[in-house]
């Protein structure tokens, strides 16, 4: 049986206006997951994401580092239940 499960991570550092929300939602995408990705005040992205658990281990390891702009100084990551909330993924 697949494990399914939710993260909430917030992402710091040179994060807005480098590509950083299209770059997740670009790879969450490509793994299938569902949920949100927006800026936060305070050089912040927050991201919310759904789906199989090992595909969600494979994103917050591509937050730890983003898109080559990037540069990230803080991930904050808790992980939840899978609740079946989001039918897509988007930056909001």
């Amino acid at each position: 049986m697949i494990e399914k499960a939710s993260l909430h991570t917030t992402v710091r550092g040179r994060v807005q206006g480098v590509f950083f929300r299209a770059s997740v939602e670009d790879k969450a995408v490509q793994l299938g997951l569902t949920g949100y990705v927006r800026n936060r005040p305070g050089n912040v992205v927050e991201v919310i994401a759904e789906g199989e658990k090992a595909n969600l281990e494979k994103l917050a390891e591509y937050l730890k580092v983003g898109p080559p702009a990037a540069a990230v100084t803080d991930v904050s990551t808790t992980w939840g239940e899978y609740t079946g909330s989001f039918t897509n993924f988007r930056v909001r």
